[in-house]
């Protein structure tokens, strides 16, 4: 049997609740967003060009508590999502980026 660090095994934990969350479970919190709502985003951080972020995705940008997701930005490509695309979100909507992320 394998063995995992701790390090990995919370990256694999928090994609599979990510992979869950976006697949339609029930809403759960993370990061001050709830899950229901980070559909809102996802334009503007996949694919090549992405749009800039809506009002919407904005809004929800504003709720969240910016320093969580650099936690998470290694599992993010596992669900599609760029990270250096997400971590700008929070520029493009006007608010200062975390420092260190």
């Amino acid at each position: 049997m394998a063995q995992f660090s701790g390090k990995t095994l919370v990256q694999w934990l928090v994609a599979t609740l990510l992979i869950a969350l976006l697949g339609g479970a029930q809403a759960v919190v993370l990061c001050n967003i709830d899950s229901s709502q980070l559909n809102l985003c996802r334009a503007a951080v996949t694919g090549q060009n992405p749009p800039p972020p809506d009002e919407k995705c904005c809004a929800v940008i504003r709720q969240a508590n910016l320093p969580c997701p650099c936690r998470y930005k290694s599992i993010l490509p596992l669900i599609g999502i760029k990270p250096e695309k997400a971590l700008a979100l929070p520029g493009k909507c006007g608010l200062q980026s975390p420092p260190n992320c």
